[in-house]
């Protein structure tokens, strides 16, 4: 029996309402004028893969890190260096407020009713995110809040997927075992891969068309044998089955 559905959050319930390059440059704008998309958009990525690598789980703080990772970004673009440094103290609050709230992210529109769904079949849901505290404002704004039992961050948890200690910490703090729990969300190996070696099922999803043009495919993944659904509704689909249709 699956008692808990656990749900990654960006690409998963919920994705920025502009593309983020898109709102960078809305941004950069007024102090930096206008940079090429194409430019801001492969900069960001670099950016954050960087970041990512060098200061795991927002070591220094989450304003700190994401100072480094927009001013990478612009720099990369093709901002002048100078510029940058002197309107970073003011561009950085506008953007970790705007990704603060509903300016930033709107939920997917199968986001809210499968959590309805899930607790109607009396199924809990839960978020596991690796993402810096000001996700809970995020659900918030976007009424999610109410609908997960817990929430776990890894800024907050001192750790990030795919480490096993956050999907437990998950089944713990909801009161399931292991094996009634399924994880869903858009990253194979945080994801999918860090929920399967915790040992919990896990469901990957891929959407098609336009709400999924930001989905995370690496280049060459493998999804053999990989559980894939193409929204959120499959996966009330696949619990309701997977508990008899009871």
């Amino acid at each position: 029996m699956i008692r808990l559905v656990t749900f990654d959050a960006f690409g998963t319930i919920l994705a920025p309402r502009l593309p983020v390059y898109v709102q960078y440059s809305q941004t950069f704008a007024p102090y930096l004028g206008l940079l090429d998309p194409d430019a801001l958009k492969s900069s960001f990525k670099i950016a954050f893969k960087q970041l990512q690598t060098e200061k795991p789980n927002y070591e220094s703080g989450a304003e700190g890190w994401w100072g480094e990772v927009i001013k990478r970004t612009a720099i990369g673009a093709g901002a002048d260096p100078q510029a940058v440094d002197k309107s970073l103290h003011e561009i950085v609050p506008k953007l970790m407020k705007r990704f603060s709230s509903r300016e930033g992210y709107e939920v997917f529109h199968d986001s809210l009713p499968t959590l309805e769904r899930l607790q109607a079949l009396n199924i809990k849901s839960a978020l596991i995110s690796n993402s810096d505290s000001r996700m809970r404002l995020v659900l918030d704004d976007l009424s999610l809040a109410p609908h997960l039992s817990t929430v776990l961050i890894s800024e907050e948890e001192g750790a990030e997927k795919p480490a096993k200690e956050l999907f437990a910490r998950a089944c713990e703090r909801v009161g399931v075992g292991l094996d009634e729990v399924v994880h869903v969300g858009d990253e194979l190996d945080a994801d999918y891969y860090g929920a399967t070696k915790a040992g919990l099922q896990a469901l990957l999803v891929r959407r098609p068309g336009p709400e999924g043009e930001e989905e995370r495919k690496e280049e060459g993944e493998d999804l053999t044998g990989v559980n894939v659904v193409s929204g959120l509704l499959e996966v009330v689909d696949w619990v309701h089955q997977r508990n008899g249709g009871r």
